[in-house]
């Protein structure tokens, strides 16, 4: 079924809605009389989700003067706890946008450039890897490295479960995406892969000297005050927690347990999407890396839509258009997206239906990338709106 907001004219003639001061949260499935025009459609869009069978999603939006968040659906299939605003979910690879705010530090300290060359610099890299040629800062993070997956190794084949019982370490994975060739022609092509950013990790940990976990959480979740954001594994005795599912063989299969993501550069984060929603405005609002740096990031590394850790948005209502990032796991999908200046941020995870992992059935990927697409229109459109409003 394609799932597609409604627009705000439409809203307009179904919901009494008024200005964007409203600011608090609520997990009610009731629409809000008080809904702003700008953010009845995000609200609409979520809606639609839990009723073709997602079972959570979680809105969380920021102005001047205003936030508002909503939560849908349940925490658990098997407990029907209803969703709050503040439960965490595995957010994938927006945890690329984090790692790459502790790579572009390094830039900040002078401690490498970004067309320096890492061959010699990253733990096994030339061992492991045998990189056609020299491999820059740049584009490992603007995913123009070319370099290869370590996911056909580290996955195995239809049946996932062994693998995501198994930690899974930066060192390891590195030598996983050894295996695999690793040619010259895809040098400055942009092919987003999760192994770019595993080299980044083990990239900031060597030059920082200490762990790549340790450094995140000194750089960015403490100063930000993300005190629901770790890449720590979880513990799923605690309650706010969003659970996340897939199927094997037609069998539901509870999917939160980390502990094949903990501690990962590409995919470890654990967070919720108003720690993510401060981050992005913190980002762009120019609080955790100079201004040359933000400019880098925005401006990318190629022509593609991938910038330097973060995904180009359309043009925005600020002067140099709007940016997203997007954590797409089998299992929730989250993503977020930022005016140029920070100033108006919108974030949305959705826990998808349950559905198969790619080597069982790739109709599950269309499924997750449809949803995918659907939650950046949305939270790009609400930006846009609010951010057009002033």
């Amino acid at each position: 079924m394609a799932l597609r907001p409604r627009t705000a004219a439409s809203l307009l003639l179904t919901l009494l809605l008024t200005g964007c001061q409203y600011s608090g949260s609520t997990s009610s499935s009731t629409p809000s009389p008080t809904l702003s025009p700008a953010i009845a459609p995000l609200d609409e869009q979520a809606r639609l989700f839990i009723g073709s069978g997602a079972v959570s999603a979680v809105v969380q939006v920021e102005w001047p003067g205003g936030q508002w968040s909503h939560a849908y659906g349940v925490r658990d299939l098997a407990t029907k706890d209803p969703a709050q605003p503040v439960d965490r979910v595995s957010v994938g690879s927006v945890t690329e946008t984090f790692t790459a705010v502790t790579v572009l530090k390094l830039v900040d300290d002078r401690l490498i450039g970004l067309d320096d060359p890492v061959n010699s610099l990253i733990p096994g890299f030339e061992a492991e890897l045998h990189p056609p040629g020299p491999i820059t800062v740049r584009e490992l993070l603007g995913q123009t490295s070319g370099i290869p997956s370590y996911i056909p190794a580290s996955m195995g084949g239809v049946d996932f479960r062994p693998a995501l019982a198994q930690p899974l370490t930066l060192e390891q994975a590195l030598r996983d995406a050894g295996g695999q060739p690793w040619p010259a022609s895809g040098v400055g092509q942009f092919q987003w892969d999760e192994t770019n950013y595993i080299a980044l990790g083990l990239l900031v940990q060597t030059l920082r000297k200490k762990p790549f976990p340790d450094v995140l959480n000194e750089e960015v979740i403490a100063p930000l005050g993300l005190a629901h954001t770790s890449t720590a594994r979880l513990d799923l005795s605690q309650k706010d927690i969003l659970h996340g599912y897939m199927t094997l063989h037609g069998q539901r299969i509870d999917t939160t347990d980390n502990i094949h993501q903990a501690g990962s550069s590409s995919e470890g984060i654990i967070s919720t999407a108003a720690d993510v929603d401060t981050f992005l405005g913190a980002l762009f609002g120019g609080r955790l890396l100079s201004p040359t740096s933000v400019a880098a990031m925005e401006k990318g590394a190629s022509p593609a839509p991938y910038a330097l850790g973060i995904w180009k948005g359309p043009q925005g209502c600020t002067s140099s258009g709007s940016f997203h990032l997007a954590g797409n796991q089998e299992d929730a999908l989250t993503s977020g997206v930022s005016s140029s200046d920070g100033k108006y941020t919108a974030t949305m995870a959705v826990v998808p239906p349950p559905l198969p992992g790619t080597p069982e059935d790739p109709s599950g990927d269309r499924q997750r990338s449809s949803i995918g697409e659907q939650m950046q229109s949305a939270l790009s459109e609400t930006v846009n709106s609010l951010c057009a409003e002033r």
